[in-house]
């Protein structure tokens, strides 16, 4: 895996920390807003140092929990009011907009 600096890892926390009940995100879009190269790196992070973050808002691209925390994940969400069907989360209705780390021009936009 590629070096993650503090930074990065702040930016990652901070960015989950936002998420607002009612709305996940993706480890993928996670990972571009905090311009990192791989989704697993916010895995990682998450795993490492999130303890205390609201971790059941981050999901698979597909929508599908990891098997090992699929039940607890989906409880908690669907408390939070989180569509969902089949065990699978409607990422269409519920995926929260992210704003970017900022370019060489000091702009943030939408992920």
């Amino acid at each position: 895996m590629a070096r993650i600096s503090d930074a990065q890892i702040e930016t990652v926390r901070a960015l989950i920390a936002a998420i607002p009940p009612g709305e996940v995100s993706t480890y993928g879009d996670l990972a571009e807003a905090a311009g990192l190269t791989n989704p697993r790196q916010v895995g990682w992070i998450l795993r490492t140092d999130g303890a205390d973050l609201p971790w059941q808002r981050v999901v698979p691209a597909s929508g599908r929990p990891t098997i090992d925390k699929a039940t607890r994940q989906l409880d908690l969400l669907a408390a939070e009011g989180v569509p969902i069907h089949d065990g699978r989360i409607l990422l269409r209705e519920c995926r929260t907009r992210l704003l970017r780390e900022p370019d060489s021009r000091g702009r943030r936009t939408e992920s």
